[in-house]
């Protein structure tokens, strides 16, 4: 992450859940609260490629994560576009309230309308309505002195999906019970 590294244990592992996103990271930073350890950076998503994103997002594996504005406009980078699949789920808490927003987006290479779909997908985390409304209201005083709207952000995942990838990731358990099924298709020495 360039300058940006933050000084973590050996062994760190950033996999939160969309709840931990939303909760302990969008809504802190809409909040204008410190959040330890300040692992995501602030990236303008729009001049970037999806491939471009290593060393300018924090990447766990095959995924990278970073804060950007929330922006109403196309998302369009250097060599294409990202396009809202028009999949919209909640994001709920552990106590059942609603939190945010998760919504699917999907990177095309091209111009838009006659891009070419790729296999880089986003997912654009937004704070709910009740959320970024009593984040703007607790942070109005510090956000009048930094001039800065801070509920405006969105946190992002991205990653690149493979090709014969279903959506579903298996657990080191279920790759295990796959693994001997292939053992049917194996002849044996007697």
């Amino acid at each position: 992450m360039g300058d940006n590294n933050v000084n973590l244990p050996p062994g760190f592992r950033f996999h939160p859940t969309d709840e931990e996103l939303v909760v302990h990271f969008l809504h802190r930073k809409a909040s204008l609260l410190p959040c330890h350890p300040d692992v995501i950076p602030d990236l303008d998503l729009y001049p970037y490629d999806p491939w471009d994103l290593s060393g300018k997002a924090l990447e766990e594996g095959k995924q990278w994560y970073f804060f950007s504005r929330k922006t109403q406009n196309e998302r369009v980078t250097n060599n294409g576009y990202w396009k809202a699949m028009g999949i919209e789920e909640a994001v709920v808490s552990s106590s059942g309230r609603r939190v945010g927003t998760k919504k699917y987006l999907v990177f095309y290479v091209g111009e838009s309308p006659s891009g070419i779909k790729s296999n880089w997908i986003m997912h654009e985390y937004h704070l709910s309505e009740s959320a970024s409304s009593s984040s703007s209201r607790s942070s109005s005083k510090r956000r009048a002195a930094n001039k800065i709207d801070y509920s405006k952000w969105v946190v992002c995942r991205v990653y690149e999906r493979d090709d014969d990838d279903d959506g579903t990731e298996l657990s080191c358990l279920d790759e295990v019970f796959l693994s001997l099924d292939d053992l049917d298709e194996i002849s044996l020495p007697n």
